[in-house]
């Protein structure tokens, strides 16, 4: 049984489709069908039902891929506990961040972590909520900058930033004349509101569902989006309203632009930097989170 075997196995069983599965590990499908089968004969179990649509785990195939993970993942650790021998003078930093929060925040950290710790590689990786969860607890990232609350039970957490959410209305809504610009609104007034919000997957979006649920309604979306600057263009174009963290307010719009107003009772949400629950992290994975927060603290970022 060779190693690389272990990895395939696993990039299969995550992807269900060989295709797939080869191009994110930058073989040709061929081969990659050539070596799990390879590895099927020498250890004489079929670890994959595969059909003309579909690519099942077996039992075996299940227990294999989960000891498989294991195996990997004690590699890894053991790799780092190494580097961390060497004093940091070389190393690997997988960072996963939600897109959003990580176009505000990670442009102040990462410089900084780099002119500390030049010869520390940092991967990023960007996914949404629930797929940046699913990553990390299974070992994808090192640590991933999230916000409460997490839904994985296998994650543990530190937390980093606690931000002020606030209200986006068009300029032209009742709620954005002058009377209204330094008082705190209630979010029960917004029932019967259009709301434009983040797509399913996305973090703030339960966020602005709970704030909704919290006041006795269920928002009325009239319109989705993955991206938050879409959002707010929507909202300054008079399409509904919206929640947003502060971080992503902005006083640059070029044309018409959202207003944006204090909410009753100073809701906030907390960002955390997560990683799996027992996983060794590594002095490079502690400088981060060190280095975060020095950074934050520095530019005053948060409530």
């Amino acid at each position: 049984m060779e190693f690389r075997q272990l990895h395939y196995a696993i990039q299969i069983a995550n992807e269900r489709n060989f295709s797939r599965a080869a191009e994110k590990l930058h073989i040709a499908q061929p081969s990659l069908s050539q070596q799990l089968s390879k590895l099927e004969k020498e250890l004489g179990v079929l670890l994959f039902k595969r059909s003309t649509n579909s690519v099942e785990l077996t039992h075996a195939g299940d227990v294999f891929v989960k000891k498989a993970q294991q195996i990997i993942d004690m590699t890894d650790q053991l790799r780092r506990e190494m580097e961390d021998i060497a004093d940091m003078r070389k190393g690997r930093l997988v960072v996963g961040s939600l897109p959003m929060t990580g176009a505000h925040v990670l442009p102040h950290v990462l410089p900084a972590f780099r002119e500390a710790y030049p010869n520390i590689e940092i991967v990023l990786i960007e996914e949404t909520t629930r797929q940046l969860e699913q990553l990390t607890a299974s070992g994808g990232t090192d640590v991933s900058l999230l916000s409460l609350p997490l839904v994985e039970p296998s994650l543990a957490y530190l937390p980093v930033i606690e931000e002020g959410i606030c209200l986006a209305v068009p300029p032209d809504h009742p709620l954005a004349q002058p009377q209204y610009r330094d008082k705190e609104i209630s979010v029960a007034l917004l029932k019967d509101e259009p709301f434009v919000l983040l797509k399913k997957g996305q973090g703030f979006r339960l966020i602005a569902h709970d704030l909704c649920a919290a006041a006795g309604f269920d928002p009325r979306v009239v319109f989705e989006s993955a991206n938050i600057d879409t959002v707010q263009a929507l909202v300054a174009a008079g399409m509904g309203v919206a929640f947003l963290p502060k971080m992503v307010t902005r006083s640059d719009w070029q044309g018409p632009a959202p207003v944006y107003l204090k909410l009753e009772g100073s809701p906030t949400r907390t960002l955390v930097i997560a990683y799996r629950k027992g996983r060794y992290l590594s002095n490079a994975a502690e400088a981060f989170i060190s280095t975060f927060r020095s950074t934050i603290a520095k530019i005053g970022m948060g409530k």
